[in-house]
């Protein structure tokens, strides 16, 4: 495709849309977007694969507003996702890009959050609903979402969304759409298996690829050689202490052990969070407030429950094990070395695993050659201390705080310097705000001894 093609003007977008793609900074297509928005504006059904980091919302997001009827307020597009982080970065991602057209409203239906509002927002009407299927399945089970005028499906993470547990949700919310309807399918992995199975639910679908392989100079792959399961997690310390991310995941095959791989980082005294799908919600949030807040350095993991996560500016990958699916592999090391930065992904590999990893090189087309660990000296060191302390506040949306709010109080008459206030998040009804270690006492201070709109609220270091 020629430069000028690839232009978003090349495209037929009212041009709102392309006057606010250029306001947002985006003006040249990513090869996804190239790729597989000539034939959604046609209204072609497509199957993407990319990248995590490609640029698939805005492709899809694209589609979906480019088909919308803002005469009416019916849902003309549905987007569904695994997880509740996921469809909120969708579902942000489409208010920017739906900016400059008139009154376009967004709703998002996840689980962990009361159906009553959700289902009163239903009543006012929604021209695009991203949610997971779960939830978007009650609301059509209860009467409250209806799915008869709808334009276009998509399925976000489809290879999740069409191997999981999902299925039966699946079924009940397609068999609510319009034979006619457009159905799109992105994902940054695509198991064969899946193919069938997408294939039955659509039309004459464009199947849209685009390998973009890191190279040397993006992500550093390394694959290390241990002699037994009893050496496994002495070599993933070994690791840890030698590459000293200041941000890393470690990605685990099963939830149990991604609670004992934590549980053991955490007493040798690393700063360790475990994210698997069977934590509440709330607590889920926690965690990932406070990875993302600079307060821990470390997210163990499983591969479903890292869907979604907004860690563009991850330092390094680790994988205990190498993933049972090839394409998973890939997706894992993609999460470092992102958005022009550089990365590091470590693999450990037993003598087990050793015809994992001939077919991962014959998958990747590469010769993939172990090396031997860091020398044991490098377990004298200490671990990492994460820089940042999160405080959370007891209020929230609900209590009119914004985060303008929560850094007057914490910067005000006495209080902390700005540059020791980190990110701050504020939820429904509490807000989280990350300071610099060495200030946390005197920013616990400052909130209890100060107001915010007018009001005390409860703050406290969380921690875990």
């Amino acid at each position: 495709m020629s430069d000028s093609s690839a232009d978003f003007a090349a495209l037929p977008l009212a041009s709102e849309l392309l006057s606010n793609l250029a306001t947002l900074g985006y003006r040249t297509m990513t090869p996804i977007q190239a790729e597989s928005l000539p034939p959604m504006l046609a209204g072609r059904d497509v199957i993407a694969r990319a990248k995590t980091g490609s640029g698939k919302t805005v492709a899809f997001g694209l589609g979906l507003l480019s088909r919308l009827s803002l005469a009416s307020s019916r849902v003309q597009g549905l987007v569904l996702c695994p997880t509740r982080e996921l469809a909120d970065q969708v579902a942000g991602e489409l208010r920017r890009l739906a900016r400059s057209l008139p009154n376009v409203k967004v709703l998002t239906l996840c689980g962990g959050a009361p159906l009553g509002p959700q289902r009163a927002s239903l009543e006012h009407g929604a021209h695009l609903v991203v949610g997971t299927p779960g939830r978007v399945e009650e609301h059509l089970r209860k009467g409250a979402l209806d799915l008869s005028g709808l334009e276009t499906l998509v399925l976000d993470e489809a290879d999740r969304m069409l191997d999981m547990g999902f299925q039966a949700a699946m079924e009940a919310i397609i068999a609510e759409t319009p034979a006619r309807r457009q159905l799109l399918l992105f994902s940054a992995t695509y198991a064969e298996a899946i193919r069938p199975i997408a294939e039955r639910l659509m039309r004459e679908p464009v199947t849209v690829e685009v390998d973009e392989p890191h190279d040397d100079t993006t992500i550093r792959q390394h694959f290390y050689r241990i002699a037994d399961e009893s050496a496994r997690f002495e070599a993933l310390r070994r690791l840890l202490l030698h590459v000293r991310p200041v941000s890393s995941v470690v990605f685990c095959n099963t939830k149990r052990e991604t609670d004992e791989v934590a549980e053991a980082l955490n007493d040798a005294s690393f700063s360790a969070l475990a994210l698997h799908g069977d934590l509440e919600q709330r607590d889920r949030d926690r965690l990932l407030v406070l990875f993302a807040n600079g307060s821990a350095s470390i997210l163990v993991a499983t591969d479903v429950a890292a869907r979604g996560l907004d860690i563009a500016s991850l330092d390094a990958v680790f994988n205990y094990r190498i993933a049972r699916e090839l394409e998973v592999h890939v997706h894992r090391i993609g999460r470092t070395g992102r958005a022009g930065g550089s990365g590091v992904a470590c693999t450990l590999v037993s003598e087990q695993e050793e015809y994992r990893l001939a077919r991962l090189a014959d998958f990747l087309g590469e010769t993939l050659a172990t090396e031997p660990l860091p020398s044991r000296a490098v377990l004298e060191r200490s671990p990492l201390t994460p820089a940042m302390a999160t405080l959370e506040l007891g209020g929230g949306k609900k209590q009119k705080v914004r985060p303008g709010d929560i850094l007057g109080a914490l910067t005000g008459e006495g209080g902390i310097a700005g540059d020791q206030v980190g990110k701050i998040k504020v939820l429904a009804n509490s807000a989280y705000v990350a300071v610099r270690r060495d200030v946390v006492g005197a920013a616990l201070d400052q909130l209890a001894n100060g107001k915010l709109k007018g009001r005390s609220f409860r703050a406290r270091r969380i921690r875990r």
